[in-house]
């Protein structure tokens, strides 16, 4: 059972938001504020589609770890509220592919079970290797969420699965990376979460993706190196949008690496991206791009802690700069800022 008093959160999402922008007849607005998704931005208190009881109910790690061998696609593992589960030792614990995953976080003031580990070695703690995965409702807590460069490296969830959705969920302390979208890994969907302290130096990423296309929509980001990361691989996309980015960081917000970055001799900086709506209250770069998408990024309908035109960096064309705001009183950006930008 779950409880859901908002049943067209999806079907919302589909008629505002188009691959590039505001659905024609859409009122204009700048930043998250406006959230169109019925849902609120980093989920918690007032999420609307939580569980309240599954297939399975797992209290223990060995529970825990029984029923993930057990369950089959369309089957909830639930984990109750004020339940932890330490998985301290374990790595790459596989989630069978059309599972849910889900606890009670957003619930009468519930801030989900916590699922943790102190393992301080380089791994993944789990992953989705089959499509139309879920985890929803959670917390999960890393060994080390600070700057430091340190030995161990911590990744929260590796992606390799389509149409997968994490949503309402707590990551935090996870130094590498909280989610990870794998290569070819197609119409991933990541809302409504809260993460943080993702912030190795040279690494710290709230969510990575490359070879693939991500919808990012409604998270809060802070204390991330960079809250979204893109290899920048061609086939690579993402949307952003209606995020809130929290004024601590220590490098761009909105990433998209070029060839340069990866050394293959091209310049290709992914397909394409769409940031807009989204409010960054980190006073450095908001959005880089590394290079030049083969399709073409827009960044649009934004409220910025610094002006575009140093809020926003491109080494490259087909990229287009319009219709943000920023400061305070929330300044027009003014001409847009086309082709070619050099901004760095």
């Amino acid at each position: 059972m779950r409880v859901v008093c908002y049943c067209v959160v999806v079907l919302t999402l589909l008629t505002v938001c188009s691959p590039f922008g505001l659905t024609d007849g859409a009122e204009e607005t700048f930043g998250c504020e406006a959230n169109p998704t019925g849902n609120p931005i980093g989920g918690g208190e007032g999420y609307s589609d939580i569980f309240t009881k599954g297939d399975f109910t797992v209290t223990t790690k060995e529970e825990l770890l029984a029923a993930l061998k057990q369950a089959k696609a369309g089957q909830v593992i639930f984990v109750p509220d004020g339940v932890e589960i330490d998985l301290t030792g374990h790595e790459n614990i596989a989630l069978p592919a059309g599972i849910t995953l889900a606890g009670t976080r957003g619930l009468n003031g519930s801030a989900g079970a916590r699922i943790f580990t102190t393992w301080r070695e380089n791994h993944y703690l789990m992953r989705m290797s089959g499509p139309e995965t879920r985890i929803t409702g959670l917390r999960f807590e890393g060994s080390c969420g600070l700057r430091d460069k340190v030995a161990d490296m911590g990744f929260f969830l590796g992606i390799s699965g389509y149409k997968s959705e994490v949503d309402n969920c707590e990551i935090y302390n996870f130094n590498i990376v909280g989610i990870d979208a794998g290569y070819a890994t197609n119409d991933i969907y990541i809302h409504h979460n809260y993460i943080h302290h993702c912030q190795r130096s040279g690494y710290g990423y709230g969510i990575l993706s490359s070879g693939t296309n991500v919808r990012i929509i409604a998270n809060h980001f802070d204390w991330c190196r960079h809250h979204v990361a893109c290899g920048g691989l061609p086939g690579s996309s993402y949307e952003a949008a209606w995020n809130l980015v929290g004024p601590n960081a220590n490098s761009t917000s909105f990433d998209m690496h070029g060839g340069g970055d990866r050394g293959d001799g091209t310049t290709i900086a992914g397909d394409w991206i769409e940031v807009h709506h989204n409010t960054v209250k980190w006073g450095g770069y908001a959005v880089g791009i590394r290079g030049v998408p083969s399709q073409l990024a827009e960044i649009h309908h934004n409220w910025f802690s610094k002006p575009a035109r140093e809020a926003v960096f491109s080494l490259g064309g087909n990229t287009r700069v319009y219709e943000n705001v920023w400061g305070p009183d929330k300044t027009h950006q003014g001409e847009p800022i086309e082709g070619v930008i050099r901004l760095k």
